[in-house]
């Protein structure tokens, strides 16, 4: 289990990292939008990624 873990923890950090090398002036435009939101919007934000993620869990099962 140790071994899957560290697996999809390398592989978030390769998604995450994709889009900062591939498209940096997006990318920091997206951070300009995210500072702009409430603090409830981006709970709401974490909240829907956490649940995607899950249901991309339980259906890759």
């Amino acid at each position: 289990m140790g071994k899957a873990v560290l697996a999809a923890i390398a592989l978030m950090l390769v998604l995450e990292g994709a889009l900062p090398f591939l498209a940096p002036k997006i990318w920091r435009e997206i951070f300009r939008k995210v500072l702009a939101m409430s603090d409830g919007q981006i709970r709401f934000l974490g909240l829907s990624s956490m649940i995607a993620g899950l249901v991309l869990l339980y259906f890759s099962k």
